[in-house]
């Protein structure tokens, strides 16, 4: 009798959506308007779904008026505000492809970006913390503070044109945003509804920068198909409708932020609230509170500092139903806590990568909580999804590990110019290669055991850091912990932990061995142990291992052994 196979189809009674976002959203708009579509709380603007109709195509309009064609590309440059949200839709009903730049990124990365993309024009924030958005597109772009808005000549940047505040700017070329706002005038409703109707559901819509946990970024390409479904099945799995209130906390340059937020609510006539430009735990808290939010969204990093907050038991979050754990892999115990203390009996974890829409897997509200807590859920509807052997590419038989692929709607249109990296990421038979290690269970639910690259082998035994952050998160005194590898002349590979304790605790690294000993195979037991809580992330809070190793091989002195 044959085994078994690792392969999964997603059914659903609902059937895919055929229309461009800019189609959805006038939909949406006429059926919900006197409902409220977004909130920015530090910015006090709220808006109803007829209000943010206005405002999205007065940008619109302006962006056609500019110049922008359909399939240039603008940046957005920028953390969350109600400007990103108009951006976002204003670029796609213009046909507009939007280029999400990362907050975090500096004047070389932008000029990564700006130029890789051949972007047209650029929206951007003046400032944001320590982040003088000003001053580095001077630096690369000097010719701005002599140009007209709207007719800069860049040296280095061809297609360059416009660049946009969304405040106001001392600098010559540069459009302050209101100015920008008023050459709407120049073109009537028509001309913005006959842009609209030019376009195809398979049209690029967004440039997404890969977040660079490994590495350079690369460009994934979606279309209004790619992240209209997908944001829209992401909610449906949650019973999402327009009572919904979603919390966002998670930045909107993002997929999570900008697909999983604010296109499941757009689909489904629901509110989006953005507590603050960055992740504030108590901001976000204060917003589920004052807003009678039902839903709440993170990365497991974010949930922990959420708990982890003194005057937690003082925020009433008796509203919350629902919301997604997703990013990372979320530890067991902060799983269980979110669902007792923030009364969030309806969240579900999803698991995906930005060159998949994101979204690939997801729990359902009715998943035992066993599968909630110990899987990503089962397939995405409308989505395939198969567990390889990585040397034979041979589908592994239920129970067994391999690379997770998956195909469908969901997978990009490509990496932007960029056909090789296409070609190695995506096979002949459409299948998106993850790169992640998992498996499957009889039922669906698939584990993540990790990246195929942060594997540790030691002395020959393969040790997936997820499987020992598990276990040590289970110590009473540790709040969160990462693992990873570092190179050793005996085994190839020796274990370090980092880890952080909870507030007031002391505990030895003496104490976290004893605490593995005989508990976990001897193999799996870190050599090195390392306390502190600054981990190295990216901005969605995804923690980059491969900066852990390179700080830890500097830290022990261990750059000979890995130049070996």
């Amino acid at each position: 009798m044959s085994k078994k196979l690792s392969y999964a189809s997603g059914s659903s009674d609902k059937p895919l959506l055929g229309s461009t976002i800019g189609q959805v959203f006038d939909d949406i708009s006429n059926k919900f308007s006197e409902r409220e579509a977004i909130i920015s709380i530090h910015q006090n603007i709220r808006f109803t779904y007829a209000e943010l109709a206005i405002k999205v195509n007065e940008l619109a309009k302006a962006f056609i008026s500019s110049g922008l064609k359909k399939g240039d590309r603008v940046g957005i440059w920028s953390s969350n505000n109600a400007e990103w949200v108009l951006t976002q839709y204003a670029a796609a009903k213009a046909g507009v492809i939007l280029v999400t730049i990362n907050p975090a990124y500096r004047s070389h990365e932008l000029d990564y970006v700006l130029g890789q993309s051949g972007c047209k024009g650029l929206v951007f924030q003046n400032q944001f913390k320590t982040s003088d958005y000003e001053s580095m597109i001077c630096e690369i772009v000097p010719e701005i503070k002599d140009a007209i808005p709207g007719k800069i000549q860049s040296n280095k940047f061809n297609n360059l044109t416009t660049i946009i505040s969304m405040t106001a700017s001392e600098i010559k070329g540069v459009y302050d945003w209101e100015d920008f706002i008023a050459l709407e005038k120049n073109i009537d409703n028509k001309e913005l509804q006959d842009r609209q109707d030019n376009q195809d559901t398979d049209d690029a819509i967004n440039i997404q920068y890969t977040s660079g946990t490994t590495g350079f970024p690369k460009g994934a390409t979606l279309s209004h198909h790619n992240i209209l479904n997908n944001g829209y099945f992401t909610g449906a799995t949650m019973n999402f409708s327009e009572q919904d209130r979603l919390v966002v906390p998670v930045p909107l340059y993002h997929c999570f932020g900008m697909v999983l937020a604010n296109l499941a609510c757009l689909t489904h006539g629901a509110c989006a609230i953005y507590p603050s430009e960055g992740f504030e735990p108590d901001a976000a808290l204060k917003a589920v509170e004052d807003e009678r939010a039902t839903a709440l969204y993170g990365v497991p990093t974010m949930f922990i500092a959420e708990l982890a907050l003194p005057n937690f038991n003082e925020y009433n979050l008796k509203t919350l139903r629902t919301g997604l754990m997703a990013g990372s892999p979320c530890p067991i115990e902060t799983m269980k806590k979110v669902v007792e203390l923030m009364h969030m009996s309806d969240v579900e974890i999803a698991y995906g990568m930005t060159e998949t829409s994101p979204v690939s897997f997801q729990t359902k509200i009715d998943s035992p909580m066993e599968k909630r807590v110990s899987t990503v859920g089962s397939v995405h509807p409308h989505v395939q999804v198969k567990i390889i052997d990585s040397e034979s590419g041979k589908t592994c038989p239920i129970g067994e590990t391999g690379e997770l692929c998956t195909r469908g709607y969901s997978v990009m249109l490509g990496y932007w110019e960029n056909p090789e990296g296409t070609a190695a990421a995506i096979d002949s038979n459409g299948w998106m290669h993850t790169g992640d290690s998992a498996v499957m269970d009889d039922e669906g639910y698939v584990n993540i055991v990790g990246r195929i690259k942060d594997m540790i082998v030691r002395g020959g035994e393969n040790v997936y850091p997820v499987e020992l952050e598990d276990y040590l998160m289970a110590h009473n005194d540790i709040e969160a912990v990462q693992v990873t590898g570092v190179p050793d002349p005996k085994y190839g590979e020796e274990i370090i932990a980092w880890i952080s304790l909870k507030e007031g605790k002391d505990i030895s690294e003496e104490d976290i061995k004893e605490f593995c000993k005989g508990k976990i195979a001897h193999y799996k037991v870190p050599k090195y142990i390392r306390f502190g809580d600054d981990f190295p992330m990216t901005v969605t809070g995804k923690v980059q291992k491969y900066k852990m190793r390179e700080i830890s091989i500097k830290e022990l002195g261990l750059e000979e052994q890995e130049t070996a």
